[in-house]
């Protein structure tokens, strides 16, 4: 099974040519690093809540430092610079994805430029006895570029898509526990329907 499936790819690579060998490289390169990103996610908790996931400590130390009494400011200021250097270490390799995600395509449009452009200078040497069967049989070949950018690209975008979107709303999460420890009145205070009403004595 193992050997049927390198004899497919074998003759993918030869009709393609160096363009297919290097998406098939690009496809290696992007699953790989789909996983390890997975692995990180999953390692520090994002996706999870706040309270479990990514950034806890951030929160956990900034209500420390609230009950000691040091200003807000300053809190603030040291939890937005950890939180920053946090999502960018733990995003640290999505913009591979979003390369591959981008050139792939582009580098098959490429190959079936190429191979367009070999299959008409086939027609011109042959010139008016050109067998049709043929030039479609280059077409064809050529478009085989274009679809495994394809193939390469979505899968791609959509794991790259993903993350981003796990990342951004646990960063807003993340952003909203902090702030119910930095101004806690904000969220616990009364609101004015809430409050008792005085009574009106008649004058």
């Amino acid at each position: 099974m193992i050997s049927q499936a390198l004899l497919r790819l074998s003759d993918l690579i030869d009709l393609g040519g160096p363009v297919v060998a290097l998406l098939i490289g690009f496809s290696v390169l992007a699953l790989a690093c789909v996983l390890w990103k997975a692995l990180v996610f999953y390692a520090n908790g994002i996706g999870a809540q706040v309270s479990r996931g990514f950034g806890r400590d951030i929160v956990v130390q900034s209500q420390m430092a609230k009950r000691s009494g040091r200003a807000e400011a300053d809190i603030r200021a040291r939890a937005t610079a950890r939180m920053e250097r946090d999502f960018e270490r733990v995003g640290r390799g999505l913009r591979l994805l979003d390369v591959i995600a981008q050139v792939a395509p582009l580098l098959g449009l490429f190959g079936t430029v190429m191979g367009m452009i070999t299959a008409f200078q086939t027609l011109q040497t042959a010139g008016g006895t050109a067998d049709p069967a043929v030039l479609a049989g280059g077409i064809w070949v050529a478009l085989v570029t274009t679809a495994a950018g394809l193939i390469v690209a979505m899968p791609t975008s959509m794991a790259l898509s993903w993350f981003d979107g796990c990342l951004e709303r646990h960063e807003r999460a993340l952003r909203d526990a902090l702030e119910e420890v930095l101004v806690p009145n904000l969220f616990n205070a009364p609101t004015t329907s809430d409050r008792p009403l005085e009574p009106v004595h008649a004058g």
